[in-house]
């Protein structure tokens, strides 16, 4: 659900919307530029366990140690490509190959794509010792000249004392000696702290996305090669998704309502034969011929809706998902605000994949209510799914998921998952499209 709030990252750094310097801003890119400095600290770490790492790396402790420290690696580069994100505006994509289920098979690939200079994972390990250095230096930037400022201030508090004990004290280009240059320290000093604060740390953040975008982000060969392995894969699901599905009508058609009418068919047949010698037989067997063409029409209607359901055909998206929240076993709130109606595949596919996560949570979630929001904000159809059932669900653990992904990945749609063990459980689906059909619910 969109927020009212106001929103403070709109202007990265310490800049207010309009261009000028915020007072408010400054210090949070300041505090920003100290968590910078922070993950440098922790990036300097991983640096000296990834060279333990990589000395055992042909022997099998090192197989066993890779895949738990490329993880703690892109986590820490998805941490900071988020910051560059939210802080700087800079929009970092990474490009991370498939990888084997089972450990060694995922050890081992790891170990070929550590080698490949081209590959994400690599450059995520070379960033990793440039960072605990270059990204350290950047965002100490801010607090060193803070305490550059506060070093003046002191010193044109303490006069000449220091001075005549010290024999001979500077601060900067300053050697301070007298009260003249002690206050000028104290002048120097005071100017740097709202340096540091409103110029020093918005650069600081600014340089850090630059920084990252130079050191993390892929080459255009590489975002194309994953587009065009993203459509094969997508165009491969989708071609599977519509044989399924056609064999699936096949199977509907062949056990159901084609079976009846074939029954029925033998049971005219038969009333044929009897019409003239046992009139009362004819209108048993007429009887059970009418049940067989009403069983056969509602198993019709059902594979129908199944195909695509008439509410969303005549009705649109919104009133669809009411409608599934009102059959549903979960007391179920939805709010929804769609001005108009996406493209009918567009529908369909969100559809779809909010009626099977609805059945997903009624049958597996052990919860009791469940919460829909469905909106079209910033040229996508946002859904969002929460119920408070015991989490702990997973995309890679069952089918159902599965296939709400793939569905979404057809039309370039994600399928977000966050389901900690004890609940809430939250999809999230996105979905570009454009809004064309005019509105004709109230929604």
């Amino acid at each position: 659900m969109k927020s009212t709030r106001q929103n403070t990252d709109a202007a990265p750094g310490g800049f207010s919307a309009t261009g000028g310097i915020s007072a408010t801003g400054g210090v949070r890119a300041f505090r920003r530029s100290l968590t910078l400095w922070f993950q440098a600290h922790r990036a300097m770490c991983l640096s000296l366990w990834i060279g333990v790492v990589w000395s055992t790396l042909r022997g099998p402790v090192g197989l066993k140690l890779l895949p738990g420290t490329v993880r703690r690696v892109r986590a820490l580069a998805d941490r900071q490509r988020a910051y560059a994100a939210r802080w700087s505006g800079v929009e970092i994509p990474a490009v991370y190959p498939e990888l084997p289920a089972s450990g060694a098979e995922r050890a081992k690939a790891l170990r070929s794509q550590l080698l490949d200079k081209g590959n994400q994972v690599h450059r995520d390990w070379r960033w990793v010792h440039v960072h605990a250095f270059v990204g350290g230096a950047i965002s100490f930037g801010p607090l060193a000249l803070a305490l550059t400022g506060l070093w003046g201030i002191w010193t044109a508090a303490m006069g000449t004392e220091l001075p005549a004990e010290w024999d001979s004290m500077w601060f900067l280009f300053i050697p301070v000696g007298d009260p003249a240059t002690a206050a000028l320290a104290g002048v120097l000093g005071t100017a740097l702290l709202p340096l540091s604060v409103f110029w020093a740390a918005p650069f600081a953040l600014r340089l850090h996305g630059r920084y990252l975008n130079l050191l993390l982000a892929p080459s255009e060969s590489e975002l194309l090669a994953a587009r065009v392995e993203h459509l094969k894969t997508t165009r491969s699901d989708a071609v599977d998704t519509q044989m399924s599905e056609i064999r699936r009508i096949e199977r509907d058609l062949h056990d159901g309502a084609q079976a009846r009418l074939v029954a029925m068919g033998m049971t005219l047949n038969a009333a044929e034969h009897l019409l003239e010698t046992n009139p009362d037989a004819v209108r048993d067997l007429l009887i059970e011929a009418r049940q067989s063409s009403t069983a056969a029409l509602k198993e019709l209607r059902d594979l129908v809706k199944g195909i695509h359901p008439p509410i969303l055909a005549d009705r649109g998206l919104a009133d669809a998902v009411r409608s599934l929240a009102m059959i549903s076993p979960l007391r179920t709130e939805v709010v929804i605000d769609l001005p108009s109606r996406p493209e009918p595949p567009v529908e369909s596919a969100m559809y779809f994949a909010m009626a099977e996560i609805l059945t997903n949570a009624a049958k597996h979630s052990g919860g009791e209510r469940c919460w829909i929001d469905l909106r079209y904000e910033a040229g996508a159809l946002r859904a969002s799914v929460v119920d408070d059932g015991q989490g702990g669900a997973d995309v890679a653990a069952g089918t159902g998921l599965r296939g709400v992904e793939r569905r979404l990945a057809h039309f370039d749609g994600v399928l977000a998952v966050s389901s900690p063990p004890g609940g809430p459980t939250q999809m999230t689906m996105e979905l570009p499209c454009e809004l064309s059909s005019p509105k004709t619910t109230s929604c």
